[in-house]
């Protein structure tokens, strides 16, 4: 049993902030939460394997990063320097920069050097707070590099303590020298296939974007892993609205991620189809870009998640960090940023059901207590990682 008592704050759930309290957890799971004298009263600390004195902290659930491409190899940090002397996304990528440079270092790589770069990521990711993270493959763009990474991603979750969520994503970018429309049919009928045969991902997702994938190839790629069972997720409105947000409702993805460019209407569609829209503030402040508006999704009725979308061109391991751009850039409460960042991240890949992102009774015991009084201080205190203690599955897996 575990039992973090006399906490400045206690952030249970979305809209849910409890002062002077306290959780107690079992089995993995939280069994009690509420004022700190009802739970020790019931869960005395001196009772307890481990017992964290959470005076003036707080006590939040570990983020839930919904987006991420961290198992790569190689060094893009040149690109930054291009972008700021005003080369664009689609020039560096025209140019064999950008996922194709990415590819080439992936494919040269050794399983091992991919596991160790990963597991690095993993470790950060960890000690800023991250207690889940979805990674995709993609920087392999044919069968063998695609396998490769999937089986990395497996083996770095059962290696580390944070749960690696797997997608994957064939249909990332299409290969030099390749068509389109020719490539989607090799994803289709090549990769995903012997992707389901391996058993390892859990979601499939598709760029699809001007110069990338389009609508109906997008569709294609999807429709084809819902039959091997994976479920759909869309990168979407990225760098011009093309029609994703609209196919990730109508093929009930998971999530549609990105949406800089999308419309009222696209909200409008995501919320009535259940799709959660995963906004990615760090990648536009990577691009100089303007940040997607949540309040039309919000009005709609849609639960936004934010994620770092953290890969060689957006190198940022920090969902805290995540959430200072979502609210100074996308004009988000800290609360909100906060519950999206968790709740909202669990609800991006399909885990809200168990009440991860959450603190309530019978939720996954995954949290992070801060060197903090509020939550507030995640976004607010951006040059300093307030973490403190991550708490997975009720074990104690980071203790500064």
């Amino acid at each position: 049993m575990l039992v973090a008592h006399g906490a400045s704050e206690v952030v249970v759930a979305p809209g849910e902030v409890l002062e002077d309290a306290a959780l107690a957890v079992e089995g993995g799971r939280v069994v009690a939460v509420g004022p700190t004298a009802e739970v020790v009263r019931e869960h005395p600390p001196e009772n307890a394997e481990r017992a964290i004195d959470a005076g003036g902290k707080t006590v939040m659930p570990g983020f839930v990063d919904s987006h991420t491409h961290a198992l790569f190899a190689g060094d893009r940090s040149d690109e930054f320097a291009a972008k700021l002397r005003g080369e664009s996304y689609g020039d560096i990528l025209a140019a064999g920069g950008g996922i194709l440079r990415t590819v080439r270092s992936v494919r040269e790589a050794s399983d091992e050097e991919l596991l160790g770069n990963l597991l690095s990521h993993l470790d950060v990711m960890l000690a800023n707070g991250t207690t889940t993270v979805e990674v995709k493959s993609g920087y392999g763009l044919d069968r063998e590099t695609e396998l490769r990474m999937l089986d990395v991603l497996a083996r770095a979750n059962r290696e580390h303590p944070v749960d690696v969520v797997p997608t994957f994503m064939g249909a990332h970018a299409v290969p030099e020298g390749r068509d389109a429309d020719e490539y989607a049919d090799e994803v289709v009928d090549d990769q995903l296939p012997a992707v389901a045969e391996q058993g390892v991902a859990e979601f499939c997702d598709v760029f699809c974007e001007e110069g990338v994938f389009s609508v109906e190839q997008s569709r294609r790629v999807l429709e084809a892993g819902v039959e091997y069972g994976l479920t759909p997720k869309v990168h979407a409105e990225e760098l011009s609205r093309l029609g994703g947000a609209q196919l990730a409702a109508e093929v009930g993805a998971a999530s549609a991620d990105h949406l800089l460019h999308a419309t009222r209407e696209d909200a409008e569609a995501l919320a009535e189809a259940g799709v959660t829209p995963v906004f990615l503030p760090g990648t536009a402040f990577g691009l100089g870009a303007e940040y997607a508006d949540p309040a039309p999704f919000v009005e709609a009725g849609a639960t936004p998640a934010i994620a770092t979308d953290f890969n060689p061109n957006c190198f940022s391991r920090s969902m805290g960090f995540a959430t200072t751009v979502a609210c100074v850039g996308m004009r988000m409460a800290p609360a909100d940023a906060i519950a999206a960042a968790t709740h909202g991240g669990a609800c991006a890949l399909d885990r809200e059901g168990d009440g991860t992102g959450t603190l309530r009774e019978g939720s996954p015991a995954d949290l992070q207590v801060l060197d903090a009084t509020s939550h507030v201080h995640v976004p607010y205190d951006f040059d300093t990682n307030r973490v403190e203690c991550v708490v997975k599955a009720g074990e104690v897996v980071l203790d500064d």
